[in-house]
């Protein structure tokens, strides 16, 4: 894995195999984050599985990432990098309870909220039109939460809205990024996560720290490793498709994480789980295509 400038633009039937491939190995990566993160917390704290998992990480930008040592050197954007990453901590300190807590498909099935939640963001702080499809996604996106919690049948699990809260997180901390990305690289933009981030963690796991087993460092490296794979490759993927190509594909990650939580764990495959998170799926997806049939006229006009 490198975090260099990306590669000259391919044509984008060339582009597609690829795109699949980098895809694939994001949806594997990510699955791979979990069952790593889950495993470490059964011998340590939530907050240790945080701090090692960005330990981990910065072993690997040590490895590969040395190149972009000058561009952090300038320390542009420091603020905003560090607003960024305390959002994004929090959201994976979140999702993590979430995945020690839940099912893994129930996790993976909210977590697909946040593009309704960037869309919210970017009109509340960008400034940005809410487009007709966007609300409809919106409001498609809440009657999906409904029907994966519902609320009124038994008692919402904490842990759900805890899921929820992260999705959020990871909306603003998107939005922060995008604003990021006008001055800093992609490659910059993941350093300093590592560099804020370890730190963080650190500071928190030293107040519930936990006995660190040997048998917990395979995971360490399956969850840390996993973590950096699964946003490269989901980046490399967008590069070579488009996000309306990419969303459907992305949503596999429910029924493989039921898959996984099943073989592993003995979870349940819950269809109201699967249920909601198609109207989350198809209301996102019907928001992307509007828009780009919209593009399209456009740049025809």
């Amino acid at each position: 894995m490198s975090l260099s400038a990306p590669s000259a633009i391919i044509p984008p039937v060339a582009q597609f195999g690829p795109g699949l491939a980098w895809m694939a190995l994001s949806m594997c990566s990510f699955i791979g984050m979990s069952v790593g993160s889950r495993e470490m917390a059964a011998t340590m704290s939530i907050r240790q599985v945080l701090f090692f998992r960005a330990l981990v990480g910065l072993l690997v930008i040590l490895a590969v990432g040395r190149a972009l040592f000058p561009e952090v050197r300038r320390m542009a954007q420091l603020r905003l990098h560090l607003l960024r990453n305390v959002i994004h901590f929090t959201g994976q300190y979140l999702w993590t309870i979430g995945i020690v807590l839940l099912p893994l498909a129930s996790v993976f099935a909210l977590e697909f909220t946040m593009p309704i939640w960037v869309t919210l963001f970017a009109w509340l702080l960008l400034r940005e039109r809410l487009s007709r499809p966007r609300l409809l996604a919106t409001v498609g996106g809440f009657i999906g939460v409904m029907v994966i919690v519902r609320p009124g049948v038994g008692m919402v699990d904490p842990a759900a809205l805890l899921v929820l809260a992260a999705a959020a997180a990871y909306g603003m901390s998107l939005i922060l990024v995008k604003r990021l990305t006008q001055h800093c690289s992609p490659g910059a933009i993941v350093v300093w996560m590592i560099l804020i981030q370890l730190p963080l963690g650190l500071a928190f796991a030293v107040t519930d720290w936990q006995p660190v087993q040997a048998a917990s460092i395979p995971w360490m490296l399956v969850a840390g490793i996993g973590a950096l794979a699964a946003h490269y490759s989901q980046a490399q993927a967008l590069k070579r498709l488009d996000a309306s190509i990419l969303i459907p594909i992305d949503f596999l990650r429910v029924p493989m994480a039921a898959v996984v939580g099943y073989s592993l764990y003995g979870e349940a495959i819950d269809l109201w789980v699967v249920l909601g998170g198609g109207i989350i799926l198809m209301s996102n997806f019907q928001a992307v295509m509007a828009e780009r049939r919209s593009r399209r006229s456009t740049t025809s006009a």
